[in-house]
Order: structure tokens, then sequence, then C-alpha cells
């Protein structure tokens, strides 16, 4: 465990926990303090990073959850609550992505899967989380978007349709509950090495790094840090607004 417990005392939510930047993000919430409610459809592979975590002296609890399911959401929120009294802080990580493929070939059942992937999520945890959030007496939430939430993305209708729609719930939110002490941010990460990305030849590894200034594509635990930093005290006057963790890409609005 880390000697700076950002999220000390803190109870927290991680959907999309079952791998890449949520995987991540459950350990890096974890190590600085938080007792972690895993969130994902595959029981079996956040049960694993729960044990885990509870092995090494930390509190996690696994909850199967369809974030595109306002029962199965509500049920998470609820099973967090009954265990450890509260809810404090959520980072909305659960997405995915598409293949490629112009606007017009896109078949509308495509779309709309990519929309409750991509957006629904993030709009059902907030329905959920921020009422629990309110009981407490306040609370932080990130939400996943993408640098692809913030300019366009050829080929990626609903994928950057779906993330777009992720910042607007963002500040949204903002507005509304800012007031009732809850901050909601989100994050925009570029090219990260995830499982899919980490399967694509060097060639076209090395080729996207050349878009990025910093040289290099990211890491999901450089995202995972970020979203700690977002839900801790340490932003407790940042609200509304999203980071990018994208090594630069966007400052000088190059594309991939």
């Amino acid at each position: 465990m880390s000697d700076r417990k950002l999220l000390g005392g803190k109870v927290a939510i991680v959907t999309g926990a079952s791998r890449g930047i949520g995987a991540a993000s459950v350990r890096a919430f974890a190590e600085a303090g938080a007792a972690v409610v895993l969130a994902a459809r595959t029981a079996s592979a956040i049960s694993t990073i729960a044990d885990e975590i509870n092995r090494g002296g930390g509190r996690a609890l696994a909850v199967p959850t369809d974030v595109t399911d306002p029962q199965s959401v509500a049920r998470l929120v609820d099973e967090t609550v009954k265990t450890f009294g509260r809810l404090d802080v959520a980072f909305n990580s659960a997405g995915a992505g598409q293949m490629p493929k112009p606007l017009a070939e896109i078949l509308f059942e495509d779309f709309e899967t990519g929309l409750k992937a991509n957006l629904y999520g993030a709009f059902l945890g907030m329905k959920y989380e921020i009422p629990a959030m309110i009981a407490g007496g306040g609370g932080a939430i990130v939400n996943m978007s993408s640098t692809a939430g913030l300019q366009g993305a050829p080929g990626m209708g609903p994928y950057s349709a779906g993330k777009h729609g992720v910042v607007a719930l963002t500040k949204i939110a903002a507005l509304d509950y800012g007031k009732r002490n809850i901050r909601v941010n989100a994050i925009a990460p570029g090219p990260i090495v995830n499982e899919q990305m980490s399967r694509l030849p060097e060639e076209r590894l090395k080729e996207i790094a050349r878009f990025i200034p910093m040289g290099r594509t990211g890491q999901v635990d450089e995202v995972a840090r970020a979203a700690v930093w977002l839900c801790s005290d340490e932003a407790s006057f940042i609200t509304g607004a999203v980071l990018s963790v994208d090594g630069g890409r966007l400052a000088g609005g190059a594309g991939i």
C-alpha cells in the first residue's frame, strides 16, 4: 500500500473493472486507501482482482454489473452502500470501441449498441451514484470520455458520439449538483496500450506514437492515477472539467 492515502477512508465504485484502464484503476484506488467495489459483466475477472486486493490488506467487493441495465446499476450502488455504509467516489470507466466504418454504412443496431456502451453507462452510473453521494454529504465522480469525445474521429461515429455525450453529461451533472458538494469531471485518454492495442503490429504502434508530442503511447496506470487525483480532495475546486491524458496529442490538433 502507498504511504500517501489520497482516498483514505473513501468508498469507491469502478465500472469496467475487469480489464485495461478499469482494472488498473481498481488497483490504484485501493493503493490510495479506498474500499473499492468492482463492477463489470465478467464475474470471474472482477472476483480475481477483488481477492487480490483483499489478500493484500485492502477492501474490495466484486459486483457483476451490466452498466446498460438500470436495475443492474441500481443493485450495484445498493450493494455498495449495504456493504460499506456509503459511497464517496466513482469512476465510470466502462465502455467499448468499434471497428471503423464510414457513417452511412453503420447499421442502426450497431450505432445504438455503441451509444449504450459508451453513453448509457455514464448516465446510469451517475443517476444512481449521485443520490447515494448526496445521502453521505457529497462525493466525486469521474466519467470516461476519450480524445474522440473532444474532436471528430473518422469512421468512429457511434464511439465518438457516445464519448462527446459523456462530456456533455459530465458538465451538466457538475452544474446540477455543485451546490450539493458533488464534483463531476471526465478523463479523455489518448492512445493507451490496453489489451486491444497491445495486439497491434509493432509498426502500427510506432506510427501511432509519431502523432503524439511526447513520442510514445500511454499506459493504463497513467490514466488510473489521473482518475484517483480527480476523485481526491487535492482536486477539491475542480468540477465540470475534462482532463486529457494524451501525451499532448490534442494540443496541436493531431489526428491518428
